[in-house]
């Protein structure tokens, strides 16, 4: 069984070949910056993407011929349930469009069509950034007309808890678990029975900080610095997704450098980092209340899962409510081919994309 997934990103597009289940090729294929500037639209990098993602391709030897499948990260689609889906024209349409979010991992799906056209093959996404599982007291918050949406690392997610469960001689379906993916941003997630059912927003500004994101604010003080005349809209908006957290304490986003900083005798960079460290403890906490204590297991995932001192820190505020696994690191490559290849395989159907949102607010006049 052959698969080629892919993965676009702002200036790069990881590539990874698959058979069976083992990794034969992989590439992280960078795009000049400037030569990305030239496209008005993300649709419109489509055809330099492709012809150097097939340069790659021809460089290293391989070729795309027999490939059972090619998938794709997806994006920009509507909210809908985790699983793997065909790429059909409403998911084509709504990549293509950017329907509900411009960023370049709408460009995967379309570039698995094409790729299963020319050389044969099915196209699918799997577990998209859309995915929204969310049990509907996750979603209410102080405001009428205010929700929370579902913004989580998915893919990542989702594959480290199939592969707990499979560990553990389960299904991830029969499981309560808590997932910390820690990288430069942060999802907490409850996973209750194979679903999502509650986590921080990592787009919005919630849960713990993170390395480039300010997480939950104290909302009075937001307000008088958007009204202070000293930042713009995109500075404020840029405050909770770019330059927010680690990078607005200490001017870097490298959990690396930070522990560096430590080591070399900063208190203020032990503040921040425990700080840190203990917010994320404290939003996984929260996910055992979601669960009503009922919780298999915690795991940390993502690049910071690496770092012993959080782990040991992690582990010392947690540890009573469950046992804590590392599976450090990220899965994305891996579990776009595994969600491919279980649909191949019949181990569960391939999902039809409708359009139409598993969610879309509630009837406030009930």
């Amino acid at each position: 069984m052959k698969i080629f997934a892919i993965n676009p990103g702002s200036t790069s597009t990881k590539i990874a070949l698959f058979e069976d289940d083992r990794m034969v090729f992989s590439r992280n294929v960078s795009h000049d910056a400037e030569e990305l500037k030239k496209f008005k639209e993300i649709r419109d990098q489509f055809p330099y993407r492709k012809e150097t993602i097939l340069k790659e391709l021809a460089d290293a030897g391989q070729t795309l011929e027999n490939t059972d499948a090619f998938v794709g990260r997806g994006g920009g689609l509507v909210n809908i349930v985790g699983g793997t889906y065909t790429v059909n024209d409403k998911l084509l349409e709504h990549a293509r469009t950017c329907f509900t979010v411009k960023h370049p991992a709408t460009l995967g799906a379309q570039l698995a069509y094409d790729f299963a056209r020319t050389y044969g093959g099915q196209a699918f996404v799997v577990n998209p950034p859309d995915v929204d599982e969310f049990c509907d007291e996750a979603r209410v918050t102080g405001l009428k007309g205010v929700y929370r949406e579902s913004k989580i690392h998915a893919l990542n997610q989702k594959e480290i808890g199939i592969r707990y469960a499979a560990s553990k001689g389960k299904k991830y379906a029969d499981m309560n678990l808590i997932i910390c993916h820690i990288g430069g941003g942060i999802s907490v997630t409850a996973h209750q029975k194979g679903k999502m059912v509650d986590s921080n927003d990592i787009a919005q500004g919630d849960g713990p900080m993170a390395p480039t994101r300010c997480g939950a604010l104290p909302v009075k003080d937001v307000v008088k610095m958007c009204f202070s005349g000293k930042f713009t809209e995109r500075e404020m908006y840029d405050k909770i997704t770019k330059t927010g957290g680690l990078v607005d304490h200490l001017g870097t986003s490298d959990a690396r450098e930070v522990c560096r900083m430590i080591e070399q005798g900063s208190a203020y960079a032990k503040l921040i980092y425990d700080a840190m460290i203990y917010q994320i403890a404290k939003t996984a906490g929260s996910m055992a209340a979601v669960l009503c204590g009922e919780v298999d297991g915690i795991i940390l995932t993502g690049g910071i899962a690496h770092d012993k001192y959080l782990v040991e820190q992690f582990t010392r505020r947690l540890q009573f409510i469950a046992p804590i696994t590392v599976m450090a690191g990220e899965f994305e490559m891996e579990a776009l081919a595994a969600g491919a290849r279980r649909v191949l395989l019949g181990e569960e159907p391939a999902l039809e994309y409708t359009g139409k949102p598993v969610w879309n607010g509630f009837d406030t006049e009930k």
